[in-house]
Order: C-alpha cells, then structure tokens, then sequence
C-alpha cells in the first residue's frame, strides 16, 4: 500500500499539538507540526476553555501541516481530534457555540452529584450507565447548569462533546463518537444508546444529544470556509479516532496477544486511567462499590477502568513552587524526589480539594495534618510523596480489577507523557510487585492516527495496528524489587487512605 499520511490533533488538559503520522512499509513515523498551551479563563468567577484560541490554534497546525504555511506540502489521507473526556460545548439552531465551555476543574458542580442521589439512586444511576462516580461527568455538568443558568440550555439545539465540536467546526456535522460519549454518564453500554430512561427521570434534554457514531467514522470532508482560511488546495476527510484521548492511546498499547489477555494498562498524563480491555461492560455491585468504570474503546471494546487524578499532583506543585519563586523543571523535580527520604508521608490522590487548582503543597500538608502525618519537609520530599501515592494507588487499584476480573493481571502497560517519568514507572513495578512496560510516549497521537488509517483500509485490525506500534516505537522494562519496603508503606497507605 503507498504511503499514507494522517494529521493528529491530541489536546489534553495542559496542552495541545498537531501530529503528522506517516504511514510506509509497517512502520508509523511522527513529526510534531505544531504546539500549544490549552488555553483557560475564568469568566465571572468560573473556568472556561477558550475555545476560539483552541480553533485558532487547530487551524494553524494544519495551515502548517498541508496549508498556506506549510514549508513542502503535505497530502492528507486524513485529520482526526481527541481530547479529554466530559466537556462540552452548546450549540443553537444555526450552528452559533453557546458561550466557552465550562472546564470540568469548575466548582460549579460542587454538591451536585450528592443533590442528585437524593433524587435517584447511586445503584440505579451505575446501573444505567456503568461510570465511575465523578463530580464533573457531564451528566452532573448539565445538572449543575440545569440549577444554575437555565436559560442557557433552553436555547441549546445540541450539546457537543470536546472533539466531537472541533469535527463540528472542521466539517459543519453534528455527530457524537462513541468513546468520548461513554465518559457522559449518559451512555448505556449494554443498550448501546444514550441513556435516555435516566435523562427524562432527572429532566434533561436528551434532544439535544446527536447520534452516536464508532471510532473511525469519517464524519465529513473540510469545510470551504476553513479550507479557504488555512489554504488547502484539496478535500481532505475528517475522520473521528478515538474521540476520548484515553481511548486513542488504549488504541497504542502495545499488546501482544498475551498481554491482551493477561496485562492492564496505564495511560499516565495529568489523568492516571488505569484499566483493562473487554469485549463487554461489567455494571455489577463489585464494580459499584470499588468504582470502577466502563468506558468505549476503539473497535467497540469497553475501556475497564479507574481514573486516578495523576500527575496533576506533580504539575500543580510545580506552579506554586514556581509562584513561590522555585522555578524547577520537571526533570529537576524529579530529581530531587529520588535524592528525598523514601517512604515518607502518603496521600490519596483523588481525595477531593486536589481536583481544583489552587496551592497542592499546602492542600497536601492539610491531608497529613488531617491524618495525622508528619507532612513533606521538602520540595524533593513533597514531590515523592505525590509520586510514591500514585503508585501505591495503582497497586490498590490492580487489585481491584482482580479481585472483580477473577485472575491475575501479570504485566503493567504504562503509556503516554507519564512514561518519561522513570523514577515512577520504577515506583510502579516495585508497588504493584509487576513488571512493567512503559511506551510510547506518544501513545494518544499514535492511537488517533492509526485508527485514522483503520478507517481509510490502510490498516486492517487494532491486532494490526498494534504491531505496528511494536514495530515502530521502543519500550523500556521495569522488572519489581524492594518487596517488603513496599509491602509495609502500602499497609500504611491503606490505613491512610481507607481500604
């Protein structure tokens, strides 16, 4: 087959960039064509995206890509969008975006999801839905603006997901893919629909949802408009990959086909997902009581897993560290947390003050003064402390995919920003006493495209598309030591954190 060549805008919390993925012979190679800060506000009181600098910037990595700056232009066989899950934006009957997004880190759903319970059942609400219980799913979003600022969502015709809305800008198409509607909480999985028995009993307009469309469907061709703008001088397809950026790197684990079977994976960024792929969802009073959840994957499959607030401990620390004057790049931090005392003060990382921006240093003193810890002395010891929580948390929470899958899960897939973390990805197999493997790196961008060239023929199977990714991008094994080290820190945690 001839080269083929597929643009992957990748968005996360914390950034954004256009990927160009080049398929030959087997082999994917990337080359980053563009790069930037994921632009955010606060507009009376409340955090928002800003979507126009969002779009501009899209609009520049392909103007850059196969564009009117683009040094040798490029032939697309493809652009495709994934981002974080549960945001969105409204559109009216003409197509005119109602107002930036609201940002999930938002405080406007404080209390919301505990109101709700009162309403309807924590059980009935998993039952019809299999997700984890999080205050900014979008399900608790649409409360909270239901309460708070109804007139808004009377004049909504459409509610968009994330990258479901920049295919909406690109192509002027309103479809929802299948992956990123599966983090709502307003998704059935065993029905394979919107939840629309849940929505009417809480008295949300399920109208407004569009239809729900799989991982690779090509949504429509570049708008003129846009095309115009950014100087394409031919019709380039978009193409929904795995909208929800976690399901575009599942897409890029590396499996074999007996890791498939016998490992989990981590995607490691500012979110931890930590989980494993199934055919079916498991909605079941175990998965309730431990809270895990039943997010859509590439190919139909069910992403079973928990989200752990991750390296948004370490990023948040970073910023007050650096208001503080201590300017230190993640490379020192983590220096100075493997120069610091090991085994120290532990944390939950998903205890819920850490969810909002705001001083994480002091958030974490306050835990430990809280559960009666001695709290970090230092900016190494405080870094090591987020960084030994986490994996302490993964340990947790493979354990509990065990104890509900009923088999052991044998090897840690770590992919994603999260894998240049050496110190962790070491943390991680002594913990969890597993080995693991950490790559690629560039797992999300991967993903998307892949599944890209999945939908134009250009690959056949996600099996397919995964050798590929072992063809075409190293890993780095971690094997466990230190057993009794972490053994006794992880009684501690448990203690801490509760079992």
């Amino acid at each position: 087959m001839p080269r083929k060549n597929f643009l992957a805008f990748d968005l996360g919390a914390e950034s954004g960039r256009a990927v160009l993925g080049t398929l030959e012979g087997g082999k994917l190679t990337l080359e980053e064509k563009h790069r930037f800060s994921n632009p955010t506000g606060r507009i009376n009181g409340h955090l928002h995206w800003n979507l126009l600098q969002q779009w501009e910037e899209l609009k520049t990595g392909l103007r850059k890509t196969a564009g009117s700056e683009a040094g040798t232009k490029v032939e697309l066989d493809g652009i495709g969008v994934d981002t974080w899950g549960v945001d969105f934006g409204l559109l009216n009957v003409d197509g005119d975006v109602l107002g930036f997004p609201f940002m999930y880190r938002d405080a406007r759903t404080d209390g919301v999801m505990e109101e709700t319970f009162k309403r309807t059942a924590r059980a009935e609400i998993f039952d019809a839905t299999g997700i984890q219980f999080m205050q900014f799913n979008t399900l608790f979003q649409l409360l909270a603006m239901k309460a708070q600022n109804p007139a808004l969502l009377q004049q909504a015709t459409s509610l968009l997901l994330m990258p479901d809305l920049f295919n909406f800008l690109f192509t002027g198409v309103r479809k929802t893919e299948f992956s990123i509607a599966s983090t709502t909480q307003m998704y059935d999985p065993r029905k394979k629909a919107w939840a629309t028995d849940l929505l009417k009993k809480l008295d949300l307009p399920a109208q407004i949802l569009t239809d729900i469309v799989p991982s690779g469907t090509l949504i429509g061709n570049v708008q003129k408009t846009v095309a115009d703008e950014v100087g394409l001088t031919s019709e380039v397809p978009v193409i929904a990959p795995g909208g929800h950026d976690t399901a575009s790197a599942v897409a890029a684990v590396p499996f074999d086909e007996t890791t498939e079977k016998t490992g989990c994976y981590i995607s490691s960024g500012t979110w931890s997902l930590m989980g494993v792929e199934l055919d079916e969802p498991i909605i079941s009073a175990k998965s309730l009581e431990l809270n895990y959840t039943n997010e859509g994957g590439v190919g139909g499959k069910i992403r079973f897993l928990k989200n752990i607030m991750g390296l948004w401990l370490v990023q948040e620390c970073r910023r007050a560290m650096v208001k503080a004057g201590h300017d230190h790049s993640y490379t020192e931090l983590t220096q100075m947390a493997a120069r610091a005392k090991a085994f120290g003060p532990v944390v939950d990382p998903n205890h819920r003050p850490f969810l909002s921006p705001g001083d994480m240093p002091q958030k974490i003193d306050t835990f430990c003064k809280m559960t009666k810890q001695n709290a970090p002395a230092t900016r190494g010891e405080t870094i090591r402390c987020c960084l030994e929580s986490l994996a302490l948390t993964y340990r947790k929470t493979v354990e509990g995919l065990e104890q509900i899958l009923g088999r052991r899960i044998e090897v840690i897939h770590i992919v994603g920003g999260g894998t240049q973390n050496e110190l962790l990805n070491q943390m991680t197999a002594d913990a969890c006493k597993r080995p693991v493997i950490a790559g690629p790196i560039e797992a999300t961008a991967i993903g998307n495209i892949l599944v890209q060239a999945m939908a134009v023929g250009a690959v056949k199977t996600l099996g397919d598309a995964r050798k590929i990714v072992r063809d075409s991008f190293p890993v780095k094994r971690y094997e466990p030591s230190d057993p009794a080290a972490w053994d006794e820190a992880y009684t501690r945690y448990e203690h801490v954190v509760g079992h």
